[in-house]
């Protein structure tokens, strides 16, 4: 970049010549100015590295480069010139220390990144490697247990049905009235977001519950089946019936005083919670499976669009995080029967949030109205300094 200020008359005052041209070189580099007019003329060749009445410890950019130098100044007959120059040995050193301090900070980055995703994978390690045989084992022992607490006709009802045309497409799923009320299969059956919602909300979440039995019951017998045939969720029967049992007995319970009635309202609720996060997070396994993430479009790193934490959120976050499982594990059954795409308009129209395809933070989430609602899609991301990632 030149700067230049011709000057149209000799200018006597030297102090003044020399704060004018520095001020006005620059005002022109820092606004990206190549060429004015002035009484003086500056030429700032675009091979050196400047700075002017900066710190000359830090400098000013042009373009990639910086600089750090002296000033010269040489008289004439009638113009006055200003160089900012150094020496290339100078600029080169200068130039090969800054690029080694940007790629140290880079690499510095990027080993904390690093060491923060190894950390992350080593309590997955240890929970579900180090510990799968114990894991498999309470598992597996609990889903008996509470099984058997269940009467045998019920148990029947609801026992897992094996497609025998497996990841072909089959009448059953898209009958309504037998996803609402038909027992759980294997591959999954998908239930959008809108079916959910739909059965769930008249019912005052009754059927939610039956959802939540069936989806648990699916995922159990998946991993059953799977190479290992290790279990890390405790099926329908494990992750429900805890829950209800100890609704029913502990609520009426907590009216009387001495009785451990609002405690196993507590266990009661501690462990559906716990349930939660263990349900997000073996989605986020499904989602990542080999020619699942592409065709879902996902934008997201190796640990799934969902935030496990957030299903300990206060209500409506908790409820965002819910609905967006029903979305994934939804497509992911759909994929896995080899289904159609069919558009679910509350989860991608209505309420967009719920199928995007990004790993959401809370700040993303907040900062991003076009993705609250309908009626607020055309607005604007919030620029707010504290939203910012």
């Amino acid at each position: 970049m030149v700067v230049l200020i011709q000057q149209q008359q000799p200018t006597t005052n030297t102090m003044v010549t020399k704060m004018v041209m520095v001020l006005m070189a620059v005002a022109a580099m820092n606004n990206g100015v190549e060429a004015f007019t002035l009484p003086v003329q500056v030429q700032v060749p675009v091979s050196s590295v400047f700075t002017a009445s900066k710190s000359s410890s830090h400098g000013i950019a042009i373009g990639q480069q910086q600089m750090n130098t002296k000033l010269t100044k040489k008289k004439y007959t009638h113009t006055t010139y200003m160089y900012y120059h150094k020496s290339p040995t100078q600029t080169q050193t200068q130039t090969q220390t800054q690029s080694r301090t940007t790629q140290l900070y880079q690499t510095k980055k990027e080993v904390n990144n690093s060491k923060k995703q190894e950390q992350d994978e080593s309590l997955t390690e240890i929970l579900l490697n180090k510990y799968e045989d114990e894991i498999d084992e309470f598992c597996k022992s609990t889903y008996n247990f509470w099984k058997q607490t269940v009467i045998p006709p019920v148990r029947d009802y609801v026992e897992i049905q094996k497609l025998d045309t497996k990841g072909k497409e089959t009448d059953k799923s898209k009958d309504f009235i037998s996803k609402l009320i038909g027992p759980p299969e294997l591959p999954g059956v998908p239930r959008e977001v809108w079916f959910v919602i739909l059965a769930s909300i008249p019912t005052g979440l009754i059927w939610y519950g039956y959802y939540k039995f069936s989806i648990e019951e699916e995922l159990y017998h998946l991993e059953l089946e799977s190479d290992k045939g290790k279990v890390t969720g405790f099926g329908g029967y494990g992750t429900l019936f805890p829950f209800v049992y100890g609704i029913i007995i502990g609520f009426p319970l907590s009216f009387l005083p001495g009785t451990p009635g609002p405690f196993l309202v507590q266990l009661a609720s501690f462990w559906i919670l716990a349930s939660q996060v263990n349900l997000y997070r073996r989605v986020n396994e499904l989602c990542m499976e080999e020619g699942v993430k592409d065709k879902l479009g996902l934008d997201v790193d190796d640990h799934g669009p969902l935030y496990e934490w957030w299903a300990l959120l206060p209500p409506p976050l908790d409820v965002v995080v819910g609905l967006r499982q029903i979305h994934f594990l939804s497509e992911y059954w759909r994929i896995k029967r080899g289904e159609e795409y069919s558009k679910d308009i509350v989860a991608e129209d209505l309420f967009p949030f719920i199928a995007w395809n990004e790993k959401i933070t809370l700040k993303q989430f907040f900062r991003t109205p076009s993705k609250w609602f309908w009626f607020t899609k055309d607005m604007k991301d919030f620029e707010y300094e504290f939203l910012k990632d």
